[in-house]
């Protein structure tokens, strides 16, 4: 019995899922470790200065940011439109996140810059335009 639903689907969409899947995972393993005090000790200074004495709404962000964009990769995989709607939340969380980091009074390097700032941002607001882009192909319902 073949499945015309998922032949119809690039292979391509399956290795963009995953890779991003496993992005958004790693963010969450981050979130995690950054709950353990000894753990910020082995981060780089502005990596510290950005972690210690965030404030809950920061947190909140951070956490929407990389549980959203996991849970909707997940939700992409399976092949679920509501993957679009979760990844706008993360979208939001990764603004509020970077919001908060360039508010601080920290002088960023180009490789900071672009790992903190720029890589969220543009993986983030590509899965919104990727899932929307799914849906629109009807690879995803």
């Amino acid at each position: 019995m073949s499945d015309t639903k998922t032949e119809s689907v690039h292979w391509s969409f399956w290795a963009i899922c995953i890779v991003m899947f496993i992005w958004n995972a790693l963010g969450a393993i981050n979130f995690i470790v950054q709950m353990n005090p000894d753990m910020i000790e082995s981060y780089r200074e502005t990596e510290r200065a950005i972690i210690v004495g965030r404030p809950n709404w920061a947190t909140v962000g951070f956490a929407l940011a990389v549980f959203g964009g996991t849970a909707g990769c997940g939700l992409l995989l399976l092949r679920k439109s509501i993957a679009l709607y979760i990844f706008v939340i993360s979208l939001v969380g990764v603004i509020v996140t970077i919001g908060y980091a360039l508010s601080i009074d920290i002088n960023f390097g180009f490789g900071e810059i672009i790992g903190i700032i720029l890589m969220p941002l543009i993986v983030a607001v590509f899965l919104v335009w990727y899932s929307s882009w799914n849906k629109a192909k009807g690879w995803i319902t």
